[in-house]
Formats: structure tokens, sequence, C-alpha cells
């Protein structure tokens, strides 16, 4: 028998050992290292292995011979199946307890730099409804669960609008309830969802490009403002008056819809920052407020999808940061310059660098928005734009707050900071992983002095840390 038909093990009363990465737990089989999903340290279960290497496995749970004491009830009806919040089956205790190890884990293995204790993590208070923002897909290809394809039903609708199932990018698994945001979304997305099979209209066909319905967005900001946008395939007139049939429903079921957009997108893709955004009804942006600074935010817009916990990151970054009113600070990776306005009152200037020419856009608008007179920002290739030149021309800077992506920092970028040489750097990263990586390359000038965890995004595995580094003292 070949190696690729050779039969993929399977495990009978593992016990799950631990916690590990990317919401899933730990067994130990056979001298390998196995991770699965769904389940927690104290379940006794068969796993049947999906993948298969030398040293470790991956592999699901089939059948719980004793559950965990550990365990919590999950809440939502597709826990299991839909991608997210893989980590409802942990309380919320355990779950912020394994994040700070994260953490920990990260600058011990990972840094391998001296750091002081972390911190407690900050948890949220909300561990339901917290998302300002949900984005969702339409398909004619419904995802079928075992359950389902078990039990021999026949089913004439495949159509779905949810969340595309992991691994299979033309499959959405049809949502009846999401608790990541507050009610509304299930009550629009429901509502939509009936009234397009009742009059007719097509969702779409990713493999084909075919059919009217694509997508949707909502934003439901801190105010209470609520931005639906729908993404709509157009092809032919009838096409675009079965799109205006819908919005106009939407516009007369749900009044507390603000901004009611629209997209036509014809691309092979689901992106829409390259399009442009219709209105048909209200503003096409909605507010957020922090601190009585408001921030406009439009349907491109970045902004961080938990308002609330957001503020609270933002007020470690700005206590690391230390400003005493006289400081220049530049703000990398300033997105819609919602840092970089925040911290503004209590600098003396504040430069702001971000890719996107259309959140830059944004940012300057927000600082004039809140009479902000001392920042000042600049589009491009952070790596291209933060040079011993533009450092020259824009001030050196006393400290230097930093949010790159999860593939944190180039090289490039650590290294202008480090010629840049402020006194104190506020790394805040969404990956500790690479987070850790970068402080080790500004290890030999900076020492970190605080480390700070805050979890943004309860019931998954995903965690925020803020570090505060501090130049050494030359020799």
């Amino acid at each position: 028998m070949g190696r690729k038909n050779k039969p993929l093990p399977r495990w009978e009363h593992v016990p799950i050992v631990d916690i590990a990465s990317e919401g899933k737990a730990i067994a130990k089989v056979d001298g390998l290292t196995v991770f699965v999903p769904f389940v927690v340290p104290g379940d006794v279960v068969d796993l049947q292995a999906t993948r298969k290497k030398k040293s470790y496995a991956e592999a699901v749970a089939v059948h719980f011979h004793e559950r965990s004491p550990r365990r919590a009830e999950p809440f939502c009806p597709h826990f299991g199946v839909c991608g997210g919040c893989k980590w409802q089956c942990l309380p919320y205790e355990d779950q912020l307890q394994a994040k700070w190890q994260q953490v920990n884990d990260a600058l011990t293995r990972i840094a391998k730099i001296d750091f002081p204790p972390v911190s407690p993590i900050l948890g949220n208070q909300r561990t339901r409804e917290y998302r300002n923002k949900l984005e969702f897909a339409f398909s004619n290809k419904r995802w079928l669960t075992q359950e389902e394809i078990q039990s021999d039903t026949q089913f004439e609708d495949m159509n779905a609008v949810g969340f595309h199932i992991p691994g299979a990018f033309d499959k959405v698994l049809d949502i009846a309830e999401c608790h990541l945001m507050a009610d509304v979304n299930n009550e629009i997305r429901n509502e939509i969802r009936r009234y397009a099979i009742a009059n007719g209209l097509s969702f779409f066909d990713i493999r084909q490009q075919t059919g009217l319905l694509r997508g949707m967005m909502l934003r439901l900001s801190s105010t209470g403002e609520l931005m639906v946008l729908l993404q709509f395939s157009m092809r032919t007139a009838a096409d675009e008056a079965q799109a205006a049939g819908l919005l106009e429903y939407l516009h007369r079921q749900f009044p507390q819809i603000t901004s009611l957009l629209y997209v036509n997108n014809l691309k092979a893709n689901d992106t829409f920052g390259d399009l442009e955004v219709r209105t048909y009804y209200g503003t096409d942006y909605i507010w957020e407020e922090m601190e009585g600074l408001r921030f406009k935010v439009g349907p491109k817009s970045f902004y961080q999808t938990n308002s609330e916990q957001a503020y609270e990151l933002y007020k470690v970054a700005r206590r690391f940061a230390d400003l005493t009113g006289s400081e220049r600070v530049y703000d990398l990776y300033t997105g819609t310059g919602t840092i970089a306005n925040f911290v503004a009152r209590q600098a003396s200037h504040v430069v702001g660098i971000e890719y996107v020419p259309e959140a830059i856009a944004d940012a300057k608008e927000n600082a004039r928005l809140n009479g902000l007179e001392n920042t000042s920002f600049y589009a491009g290739d952070m790596k291209d734009i933060l040079t011993a030149q533009f450092i020259e021309e824009n001030g050196r800077p006393d400290v230097i707050i930093t949010d790159p992506p999860r593939a944190g920092m180039h090289p490039d970028v650590v290294e202008a900071i480090r010629f840049a040489a402020p006194q104190r750097i506020v790394y805040i990263s969404c990956n500790p992983a690479t987070q850790a990586r970068d402080l080790a390359l500004l290890d030999a000038d900076y020492i970190v002095t605080a480390v700070q965890p805050v979890d943004m995004f309860p019931q998954t595995h995903h965690v925020e840390n803020v570090v505060c580094l501090k130049r050494r003292k030359a020799d």
C-alpha cells in the first residue's frame, strides 16, 4: 500500500491535557503531540487523526467518554462547525490565563530577552456581542453538517448567508444566530435571507461567478448608529431592479439603519476597497466616540472591531508613552489615526504613517473634526517612508507608538526605529510571536519595562499585547 493511501489512526480513551495555540488543545498519544479543536483539558475522548507528521498530529474528537469539569456550555448553535469562537467550551477565566501564557511564552521562547513579570491580562467586560463589525457571505452552496448529511434529508434550498467554512472557499455555513454583535445582526441577516428567497433573488456562486447577492457588512457604532452595506453582482437591468427592491425593503423594515450602502462587485473576489460605494439612504459614514473625540468611520475605514476594549487598549498605550505635553510622537501603522488623535492632546506633535491612502485621508479628516492642529499624516509603505531624510524633515521622535499587522514590522522598519532613537517605544501587537521576534531585534538598544496583555476577542485565542521599551543608557 502506498504511503498516501495509509489510513490515518484512530485513538480511543485519550485524555486532553493542555491548551495550545490557534484555539486548540493538546493530547499526547504514541509519542506524538496531538492538536485537537473544541475540547478542553480534562475531557477524555476518542480521536480521529486528520493529519500526521513525525512529531505531531492533528485530530478531531469523534466521541466523548468524559467531559471535563472545566468545560463551559457553548452558547452558539453553530459551535463546532463555524470557524469562529472556538473557545466557547472553555470558561472565560481559563481563556484569559491561556492568553496570558501565550504572551509569556512568546517573550520567553522567541524573544529570549530580559522582561519584567507580565501584568495580569485585561479581560473584556462583555464576552458576547462585543464586535462593532461583521461581514457575511451569500452562497448557493450551503455547507451541510455531518448530522445533515447522515440524515439522508433532501435539501431543495441550498442558499446560505453566513460565514465561509475554513478550507472550503465555495461553501458558506448558513447562520441563524451570531452572538458576536448585538442581536440586530441576526434580525437583519435573517430577514434579508427570507426576503431574498421569497422574491427569487439569486445567491452568489463563486465558481461560476453568477448570482445577485454576494456579501453584506454591518457596523454598529458606540453612538448607536448602524451601517449596512450590501454587495451585489448586477449585470442586467433586472438585477438592478431586484437590488433596489431589497434596499428599499430594508430601509422601510429597519429604520434604525442610518447608513444604507451598496456596491456592484463584478470582480472574482469579494474585496471592495477599490470599488465605488454608493449610498442608498442616509450618510456614507457613522460616528465612533472616545473621550470626547469623534471618529468618522466609513465602509472602507479601519477601526478596532471592539470599541469598548479598544478604549482600554489605547489607555494602556498612552500610559506607557508617559507623555508630558512636550514630546514629538511618531504613530506607525496609524490606520485612520485613532491612536494618533487619542494621544495628540498630551503631545507636542504627532506624526502618523500608514500604507493605505484612504486611511490617511480619514486620519486627517478626524484630526480636523476634533480641532487637533498638532498632527501630520503620511501615506506610503512604512519601510520606504520612515527614512533618515523623513526623520530629519519631521523631527526626531521622543516616543514611537507602533501597531503593525500580524506579520509584525519589516526589518528595515526596525532599523529605522533604531536610527530614530526615541527615548520610549510603545509596541502594540495582535500577534505576540512576531512581536517577540521584533523585540529581540530591538534588544541591543532598548529594554522592556512593562508588558500588558489585553483581551479584545473573547471566545477566541487571539490576544493583543502592549509592550513598553525604554532606551538603554549609553556605556
